[in-house]
């Protein structure tokens, strides 16, 4: 991929301004989608009688905090923001509803925070020890790639299911009136998105997200406003009812954690914590090193090796611990942030340096967030497409010089994909490990198995596929 800005270049003011605000509307939905499904949850609801309170802006201050300690580990060379993780979302809840009170519950999202930063940092201390040779060894191209493009693949649901709100699910999408609405925002958005990328000339190319959800807003709210007039609730796209509620100042979760919160701590909650959080830790390295092998590919230049997987895990464990003292949620590397990347062309670090910061000032700044919390999510579900699209197609990159007439290869690749699409995750007790993690397990595992197989003269296996030469 040919990049316009690459990781040590430095834009403009204005333009670096503008690339941030790119960038955030990128990681936007995700970042604040995690304190609001805790906050929705049924469960908890009925436990306490009510929401547990967290606060979208703290959680975005948390990343915009989180990845300034990434990018500080990392000596600003890796180009990538981090928000809000899935994938702490069940551990938060047991954080939540093993509790004793609201405040425990805040305590207990911050010590197992700590618990799976530390995870982090003890894998951190053995990578520099043992080196990450063993890395592209253990996950060579037919491994890391497929892991990749599942990745992209994995969120294509989610893509699409927010293109279509509104519709009914079921065997294939039962289009109503609100199920087309959201469509043809969707699809807007796509398309400008899609002509700016490719059509554009100088800065058009390079904010193709910003341009494509400003006409996807247009369009959303002349339906908005038609549906207001006419009392078609199909219409209202736009919840604008958002602004006279707005959240003036966010709710740092330290704050709640320490009102009293630590006072009801005891050994079982300690240990329902570390069951909850160490095992997703381990879960999430695996995509933190399919993330990172991505980005390495699109900035041509391997991560792992400078600055070093080590400092990438310490960026990222550190950064998550930040991220859950201010927000709750525990941060990852975004792959929309790596997608945002791969079609601006714009590998600058100031860029995401500067995301960060405006992440931290806008959440205090009530107006702004809330008008980007009214940013429907069928036009958010347009622009997704194309990111999840670009990270599925980064992963097939990874891929091209890979041997396919070896039938080792293509077992590899084809376990991965099915185990992945088919959605393997496993639940053990409380434990779950993702789809995207059993891919990857079970990759690792037939590659071994397969590259046992000793070169011959008929047969030579020189590629870098291979796992003992």
């Amino acid at each position: 991929m040919k990049l316009i800005y690459n990781v040590k270049d430095r834009p403009s003011f204005g333009k670096v301004i503008v690339f941030a605000l790119q960038q955030m509307l990128a990681i936007l939905a995700a970042t604040i989608a995690v304190p609001a499904i805790i906050n929705n949850n049924e469960s908890l609801i009925a436990q306490w009688g009510g929401e547990v309170g967290m606060s979208q802006s703290a959680a975005l201050f948390g990343a915009g905090v989180g990845t300034i300690v990434y990018l500080l580990f990392t000596k600003f060379r890796s180009p990538v923001f981090l928000g809000s993780s899935f994938a702490f979302i069940g551990p938060m809840l047991a954080a939540f509803g093993g509790a004793t009170s609201v405040a425990g519950g805040y305590a207990g999202i911050l010590i197992g925070a700590c618990m799976a930063g530390l995870v982090y940092v003890v894998i951190a201390i053995v990578v520099k020890l043992a080196g990450s040779a063993w890395i592209n060894k253990v996950m060579p191209p037919v491994v890391i790639g497929p892991t990749v493009a599942l990745i992209g693949l994995s969120l294509a649901g989610n893509a699409v299911g927010d293109a279509v709100k509104g519709a009914v699910a079921g065997d294939g999408w039962e289009m109503n009136a609100a199920g087309w609405v959201s469509l043809v925002c969707a699809l807007v958005t796509l398309c400008v998105v899609m002509l700016c990328s490719v059509y554009g000339k100088k800065m058009t190319k390079m904010i193709p997200f910003i341009i494509g959800i400003a006409a996807g807003y247009i369009v959303a709210t002349v339906f908005t406003l038609i549906g207001n007039a006419t009392d078609n609730d199909a219409l209202k796209v736009i919840n604008f009812g958002l602004f006279s509620n707005m959240q003036w100042l966010p709710d740092f979760t330290f704050l709640k954690a320490f009102d009293g919160g630590f006072a009801a701590i005891n050994g079982e909650y300690i240990a329902t914590l570390a069951v909850a959080y160490v095992p997703v830790a381990f879960v999430v390295f695996a995509e933190h090193l399919a993330d990172h092998k991505n980005i390495s590919s699109i900035i041509d230049k391997d991560l792992l090796e400078d600055p070093g997987l080590h400092r990438t895990l310490l960026g990222d464990g550190v950064g998550s611990i930040a991220g859950a003292f201010f927000g709750g949620c525990p941060n990852t590397t975004y792959g929309e942030s790596i997608g945002c990347v791969a079609i601006s062309g714009n590998a600058s670090v100031v860029t995401i340096l500067a995301t960060a910061i405006i992440a931290i000032l806008a959440a205090f700044v009530a107006p702004f967030t809330t008008f980007l919390a009214t940013i429907p999510s069928s036009v958010m579900g347009g622009v997704c497409m194309t990111l999840y699209g670009f990270i599925a197609v980064s992963g097939l990159k990874m891929v091209q010089k890979v041997d396919f007439n070896k039938n080792r290869n293509l077992f590899t690749a084809a376990v991965i994909f099915i185990a992945g699409i088919g959605g393997m995750a496993l639940k053990i007790g409380p434990i779950k490990i993702t789809n995207i993690a059993v891919a990857l397990i079970l990759g690792i595992i037939t590659n071994a198995i397969l590259s046992k197989k000793k070169a011959s003269s008929e047969d030579p296996d020189e590629n870098e596929n291979q796992l003992i030469k």
